[in-house]
């Protein structure tokens, strides 16, 4: 990203309280009491601009997220709902990549959106502007869901293993979203549409996971089995969760395997599918309570830990593979923000302000779409290099993921409370704050 790009960023974010008023760098005064006195002076003069603009901004944020949304959902729910996507949808890979990616690519487009978008869905319609929009684009998914597992259309989607196997994965991201909507992506659809969707699913139980965060993508279809009511196997389900168990490093943090790697994966897949695999079977008695409140714990701390990385730019940490998933590497907090399980340390507000500005970095920055609005293969802008082997257009649709707070409604706190530092901000901005100590 240039620099021209982000100073072009600041009046934005300021507008949308997530660059304070007055934080500028200053002079220091002379002396201590002119210190005193100048602080005093421009907290009162910040207070008194900032209760004028948080109101609106809090709307604005949201508003911006679903526009944000939309804009990423469109080119592919307008295609798959009527059978045009595998005619429409460009298939960007990195040119030194030898695999074929047309055969996944749709499925993972189809499924990444969903996993985001579906808790934004489950609101419902209502009679509100943004109610009005939910309804059309509910329809939209269920269309498109039809669409993928209906054996004559156009757009229909092999399931099964294919020869990279990926149809697991992708298959475990839209179960994933028919768990998180279950009143609007499942119980609305046809009984045929459903038998084909378990079909689809079970299909998938050919292929043989490897041996890392994998087993949760194994473990999430059969806790849609097990959610919905359809023949489900417990050993996979029990098996996904036991490893990574015995893979927890430790602080929230666990092994992608037995070993640990410094990436985005805790955030990606494991910390939630962990968490949204063991509610559906504490839902169906089917996990200890003493195992289910560990795994909730640690992604809060995991959580914590997100939040903390997001620095007063609105950035985080380049490090690690699938970084082409852009702010997907904060599905962990944002997931944890929409639970309403973040820590009394962390206010709602401040996981807003922080997450707005980042996401406005990335989404905005030149390049992230083409032409016809399909997203790139970048992290800040269209950058082909940083997509691995594995990475095509479809990919890119995980970093939804990281939206999910658009599931709470716009009159919880998370969206109505006056904006709030994040931590790093207010740390880099000299104010006092509670040491930080790791977990278990």
């Amino acid at each position: 990203m240039n620099r021209r790009f982000f100073v072009s960023l600041l009046p934005a974010a300021a507008s949308l309280s997530v660059l304070a008023p007055g934080s500028a760098l200053a002079a220091a005064p002379e002396n201590t009491t002119q210190a005193e006195n100048a602080k005093a002076s421009a907290k009162a003069t910040d207070a008194a601009e900032i209760n004028s603009l948080n109101g609106a901004a809090a709307a604005n944020a949201r508003k911006y997220w679903v526009n944000t949304l939309i804009k990423i959902a469109d080119p592919v729910l307008l295609n798959l709902s009527k059978g045009r996507l595998k005619a429409t949808m460009p298939v960007e890979v990195n040119p030194s990549g030898k695999l074929d990616r047309t055969k996944v690519t749709y499925l993972e487009a189809l499924g990444r959106l969903m996993a985001g978008m579906s808790p934004w869905l489950e609101l419902g319609p209502d009679q509100t502007e943004e109610g009005k929009l939910r309804a059309k684009y509910i329809l939209l998914a269920q269309q498109s869901i039809a669409q993928a597992v209906d054996p004559s259309s156009p757009d229909f989607m092999q399931f099964t293993g294919q020869e990279y196997e990926q149809a697991l994965v992708d298959g475990a991201f839209l179960a994933q979203a028919l768990i998180r909507a279950p009143k609007q992506l499942w119980e609305p659809l046809l009984p045929e549409v459903k038998a084909k969707v378990i079909k689809a699913l079970q299909s998938t139980r050919v292929i043989k996971p490897g041996y890392n965060n994998w087993l949760l993508f194994m473990g999430m279809i059969e806790a849609f089995f097990l959610k919905f009511d359809a023949e489900y196997d417990v050993v996979r389900l029990d098996y996904a969760l036991k490893k990574h168990d015995e893979w927890y490093k430790g602080d929230g943090m666990y092994g992608d395997g037995p070993t640990f790697h410094w990436d985005y994966y805790n955030s990606y897949v494991i910390q939630p599918m962990l968490v949204d695999i063991s509610t559906v079977m504490a839902e169906k008695g089917k996990i200890n309570k003493e195992n289910y409140t560990t795994i909730l714990n640690r992604a809060v701390r995991y959580a914590v830990i997100q939040e903390r990385l997001i620095s007063p730019e609105g950035t985080f940490p380049v490090i690690g593979r699938s970084l082409a998933y852009r702010f997907g590497a904060m599905q962990g907090l944002s997931q944890t923000a929409l639970l309403k399980r973040l820590p009394e340390s962390i206010k709602p507000a401040q996981v807003r302000e922080a997450l707005t500005l980042l996401i406005r970095r990335m989404i905005e920055a030149p390049g992230t779409f083409d032409k016809k609005g399909w997203l790139t293969i970048g992290f800040c802008g269209h950058q082909i290099d940083v997509g691995e082997y594995y990475i095509s257009t479809g990919s890119l649709y995980l970093c939804t993921t990281g939206m999910l707070a658009l599931g709470l409604p716009s009159s919880d706190p998370f969206w109505t409370d006056p904006a709030a530092d994040w931590t790093a901000r207010k740390v880099w901005g000299g104010e006092n704050f509670m040491a930080d100590h790791s977990v278990l």
